[in-house]
C-alpha cells in the first residue's frame, strides 16, 4: 500500500459527525476541483450543496463514496476514514474490497437512474441486499416491497424501468438504494434529468426521508427545496466553499456577493 496523503487530520471526539471533511483537494490533471473543502454534516442532518456547474459539488459527493479518490486531506464517515486506514499520522490506501464494505454505509443517488432494464422495479431493489449482503430472497423481497411502497410504488413492483416515468425510475433507485440500509444518503441532482411536473414527487420521498431522520447530502438547484427542508446551505465556486449556514440566510440574505449573483440568476 502507498501513502495518499502526508499526515491524517485527528479524528473527532466522542461519537462525532456522520460525515466529516478536513481540507479535501481532487485533481483531474492540472485542474484541482476541490480546493480544501472542509465540512461537517451531522447525524440526522440534511445538508444541500448549490452552486454553478463546474462548481466541485458532484466531485465532492463522489470522493465521500471514494468513487473518485482525494488528492489530500480525510474523509470521514461515521467515524471511518473512507478509502484509506489511518497509521502513524499517515493515510494508506485500502483494497477495493475493503472499500466495497465501506461503501455499503452510504447510499447515492444518480442523475441518471441506471436500472437494471432486464430486471423489474422489485428484482432491482431486491439485488443487491441478496447478492451483496446474502439476505435471503424472501428477506429481500418483503423489505422491497416495503421500500417501493414507502416511495409510492407499491402497485409497480413487477413493471420493467422501460414501462415506468423518469420520476418513478428515480424513486426506484432511492429505494434501490435504501434496501442497503445506508448510515447517510447523497443524492447528485436527483431531478435534474425528470421532466418538471415529475420533480415534485420524487422531492416528495426525499422530503419524508428527511422527516425520519436520515442523513442527507443533496447537489441540487431546487432552491425551494433546500430552503424548505435543508438544516444546511452550502454554496460552492471554484472548487471551495463560499458560503455556508441556516439557509434562511444564505439563500434569502446571503453574505458572499458571489452568492448572491447566483441566486439572482437562478431564483
Amino acid at each position: 500500500m502507498t501513502a495518499a496523503a502526508p499526515q491524517a487530520a485527528p479524528p473527532a471526539a466522542g461519537p462525532g459527525p456522520m460525515v466529516e471533511a478536513v481540507e479535501v483537494h481532487k485533481r483531474f490533471g492540472s485542474l484541482e476541483v476541490l480546493q480544501g473543502i472542509t465540512m461537517s454534516v451531522e447525524r440526522g442532518q440534511v445538508v444541500c450543496l448549490l452552486g454553478p456547474s463546474g462548481s466541485g459539488k458532484s466531485t465532492f459527493l463522489r470522493c465521500i463514496n471514494h468513487l473518485e479518490q482525494i488528492d489530500a486531506g480525510v474523509i470521514r464517515v461515521a467515524g471511518e476514514t473512507v478509502g484509506y486506514r489511518e497509521k502513524d499520522g499517515r493515510l494508506f490506501e485500502l483494497r477495493e474490497k475493503e472499500v466495497a464494505t465501506q461503501r455499503r454505509k452510504v447510499g447515492m443517488v444518480f442523475q441518471r437512474f441506471n436500472l437494471f432494464p432486464h430486471m423489474t422495479a422489485l428484482e432491482n431493489v431486491m439485488e443487491a441486499p441478496t447478492q451483496v449482503l446474502g439476505r435471503s430472497k424472501a428477506e429481500s423481497r418483503d423489505d422491497g416491497i416495503r421500500l417501493l411502497e414507502q416511495v409510492g410504488l407499491g402497485d409497480k413492483a413487477g413493471t420493467y424501468p422501460a414501462q415506468l416515468s423518469g420520476g418513478q425510475q428515480q424513486r426506484v433507485a432511492i429505494a434501490r438504494a435504501l434496501a442497503m440500509d445506508p448510515q447517510v444518503m447523497l443524492f447528485d441532482e436527483p431531478t435534474s434529468a425528470l421532466d418538471p411536473e415529475l420533480v415534485g414527487d420524487v422531492l416528495d420521498v426525499m422530503r419524508r426521508l428527511a422527516e425520519g431522520g436520515m442523513t442527507m447530502i443533496v447537489v441540487t438547484h431546487e432552491i425551494g427545496f433546500a430552503r424548505e427542508v435543508a438544516d444546511v446551505a452550502v454554496f460552492m465556486d471554484g472548487g471551495v466553499v463560499v458560503e455556508q449556514g441556516d439557509p434562511r440566510q444564505v439563500l434569502v440574505e446571503p453574505a458572499e456577493e458571489r452568492t448572491r449573483s447566483f441566486l439572482s440568476k437562478v431564483l
